[in-house]
């Protein structure tokens, strides 16, 4: 079992199989993705590697993220060899949507149990204001098929100033007969973010007491569950999570290790550095990348130091996939 020095266990790897991402949101890349390095990303092999190495440590869970994966044509065999991996019980991917229509059933064969989509507006102009693109009936297209597929669906929200009353009020509607669970992200400091971060940041726990107010009641965790409080609520279909890096014991129940495209392992989404692992990977050598992970782990931190802006090597969210 993966634990580290504060006694708590991780079940659940974020895997990046690409830092590319064809979307350009103002909150992560306003500019569109800059290709500052080889894109020399994980082949198929290194990341079976990869997932019988945590496997075999006790992982059950692994979300497959970007960038965004669906630009990897390989992207349902990386599905599909995750999937077949002994012990993983759980695999997602956490996507954009805008690919979903077109791959979604081939996602789905090969192995996919559930499925993250980012949706920062409900308002065709805002959406495509925020993400540089005006796709979100396309996307809500994606999201009904995979919840006709049977597919546990979560959504994926940044919280930010805008969406104080209006946006809010928009979500909760759909929610009435939306089968999915919202997840509303407090915006995070980044290296290249700052000014935006300080003018549009929103705390969660303002939401989470209205929330409270409105008769929303907390849903209990599983041991694989990330780090969201969610909530239900009797007159809804849908339910609420919130995701809020700067509330008090944040990291008290942290779960999750993540491994980026290029094979390193980052303790934390604000590690002050990537661990390279990946001359394990290309040898295919299992037992000596988890010699490596278990050994690694004594050094994880209690705690990011975003409360100090303090926030490492993550420039943009597009470098791990949050």
């Amino acid at each position: 079992m993966l634990e580290d020095r504060y006694g708590r266990r991780f079940h659940y790897l974020r895997l990046s199989v690409t830092d590319v991402c064809n979307f350009r949101c103002n909150y992560c890349l306003p500019d569109g993705y800059q290709c500052d390095s080889d894109r020399d990303f994980l082949t198929l092999n290194e990341i079976n590697t990869v997932a019988q190495a945590f496997a075999g440590l006790g992982t059950s869970k692994v979300r497959i993220t970007g960038g965004e994966p669906s630009l990897r044509k390989d992207l349902p065999d990386i599905i599909a060899t995750v999937a077949n991996t002994s012990g993983i019980d759980e695999i997602s991917v956490t996507t954009n949507g805008d690919k979903l229509p077109r791959l979604i059933h081939a996602w789905h064969e090969a192995g996919l149990t559930s499925l993250n989509v980012s949706i920062d507006s409900l308002d065709p102009r805002l959406f495509a204001s925020i993400t540089g693109h005006d796709k979100l009936k396309m996307v809500l297209q994606g999201v009904g098929m995979a919840l006709e597929l049977g597919m546990p669906v979560k959504v994926n929200a940044v919280l930010m100033q805008h969406q104080k009353q209006q946006g809010i009020e928009q979500y909760l509607q759909w929610l009435k007969t939306m089968p999915v669970t919202l997840r509303f992200i407090e915006l995070m400091r980044t290296g290249d973010n700052a000014a935006f971060f300080q003018e549009h940041h929103y705390s969660g726990q303002t939401l989470k007491e209205q929330l409270l107010e409105l008769g929303w009641s907390r849903v209990l965790k599983s041991k694989t569950s990330g780090p969201a409080q969610e909530f239900q609520h009797p007159d809804y279909a849908g339910n609420i999570g919130l995701i809020m890096p700067y509330s008090k014991g944040f990291c008290d129940s942290c779960n999750r290790l993540r491994i980026s495209s290029i094979g390193q392992l980052h303790l934390c989404l604000f590690a002050e550095q990537g661990l390279d692992l990946r001359a394990y990977m290309s040898a295919g050598d299992v037992q000596g990348l988890q010699q490596a992970l278990v050994a690694l782990l004594q050094d994880k931190q209690a705690s990011h130091w975003l409360h100090d802006d303090v926030t490492g090597a993550t420039r943009h969210l597009a470098m791990l996939g949050g």
